[in-house]
């Protein structure tokens, strides 16, 4: 099996550091490069073609979410990008899964957090399970959107699909979708991705915010 292949990207050179040490030390994880700010990163995740983008949201010359902006637009669906940060109620962190960002990570995360994270990442998979995602979502969908988008998008769904996307939005895994609705997992993953397709988004972090942002899910609810 070939190595996940992460890029660093952070302005202090000590951390990056710190994470390429323990990215190293794991199997099936190699660290392709560093970058110290988001335009070293972008040159460097088009020379070396990561896996994954761990990212740092507040940098000099061209900050992450910018970075991020940039990454999505030259293509879609790699490298995934994971947001590194201090703050976990960031509006740019907001602003980075609005763009595509595979999801967060607070720098102070336990090692297996992190390990996690960029396995998951490079799997497709959005970081949803830390309960701070959520509370990012939840927070800046409060505030009016410039675009929002029209109730009348979801409308491509068929009733089971809207029941997924539902449940999707309150931050429950394959397997917990399939305990709610008395159905396998497979067929929930099917359902899962008709409702990406359906609704052209990247991965299941955007059809959270689209969840709330056409008030599907109000702030606050279980």
């Amino acid at each position: 099996m070939t190595d996940i292949r992460v890029l660093v990207v952070d302005d202090q050179e000590l951390v990056r550091s710190g994470f390429c040490v323990i990215l190293e030390a794991v199997p099936g994880i190699s660290v392709a490069g560093e970058a110290a700010d988001g335009a070293a990163a972008v040159a460097a995740a088009a020379a070396l073609d990561p896996d994954v983008v761990l990212m740092d949201i507040r940098m000099p010359v061209m900050d992450g979410l910018e970075a991020t902006r940039a990454l999505i637009a030259r293509d879609a669906t790699r490298p995934r990008i994971v947001i590194l940060t201090t703050f976990d109620l960031d509006e740019y962190v907001y602003e980075a899964l609005r763009a595509g960002a595979s999801g967060f990570l607070l720098k102070d995360s336990p090692r297996a957090d992190l390990i996690a994270a960029v396995r998951a990442a490079a799997a497709g998979d959005a970081l949803l399970s830390p309960s701070v995602t959520r509370r990012v979502i939840e927070t800046f969908s409060r505030r009016p959107a410039a675009t929002m988008p029209a109730p009348s998008r979801l409308e491509s769904l068929t009733a089971r699909e809207h029941d997924v996307l539902l449940l999707i939005a309150r931050g429950q895994s394959n397997a917990e979708i399939a305990h709610s609705l008395f159905v396998s997992e497979a067929t929930v993953k099917t359902h899962v991705g008709n409702v990406l397709a359906k609704l052209s988004l990247r991965d299941r972090v955007q059809a959270v915010i689209l969840a709330y942002e056409t008030g599907l899910v109000q702030p606050g609810q279980g």
